[in-house]
């Protein structure tokens, strides 16, 4: 029997806000709301950030390829080294690399900034935060929970740390 197929369509005014951060800085609301228009390769969620407030820290991805659509207030982009004004209809493009494409999205203005994310969805990403200096890895494989770990990038062991380097016992003793 065939799995049914979702209506492929959504109303941006008919999306749930399924996804809070309330962590002082970092607050904001999205609707992740992917699945539920049969999304299978891309992610999409329309997030409302607060003035004044960030949705999430400075970072780069190595996998995951994003785009934000900017549809309600203003803003800043921080980009690398650089930074931009933000308004409603820009589009940002935000590829993968390393800090020379780092970004975050800044509340700026006075009222809440609502826009469209959407991203190639990669069973295996890493995530780099220059301004904390911690790696995410994230992988991601059907049917299993999602394994994530952030670390920081001090924290690097040497690949045996931890491991036996003698055979084992063949007795089992």
């Amino acid at each position: 029997m065939e799995t049914p197929v979702p209506k492929p369509l959504i109303n941006l005014a008919d999306v749930e806000f399924d996804d809070i951060e309330d962590n002082g800085y970092y607050s904001s609301r999205r609707a992740l709301f992917s699945a539920s228009i049969g999304a299978r390769q891309l992610g999409y969620n329309l997030t409302e950030l607060p003035p004044g407030k960030a949705q999430c820290p400075f970072h780069a991805h190595r996998a995951e390829e994003e785009v934000f659509v900017i549809l309600e207030g203003e803003g800043e982009l921080r980009f690398g080294d650089q930074r931009f004004p933000l308004r409603p209809h820009d589009m940002v493009a935000c590829p993968t690399g390393g800090p020379e494409v780092a970004h975050q999205i800044i509340n700026t203005g006075r009222v809440t900034m609502r826009y469209l994310a959407l991203s190639n969805q990669a069973e295996l990403d890493v995530c780099e935060y220059p301004d904390s200096d911690k790696v995410g890895v994230s992988a991601r494989t059907p049917g299993a929970p999602r394994l994530r770990g952030l670390y920081r990038r001090g924290a690097a062991v040497d690949y045996y740390d931890g491991e036996r380097t003698e055979p084992p016992d063949p007795s089992g003793s």
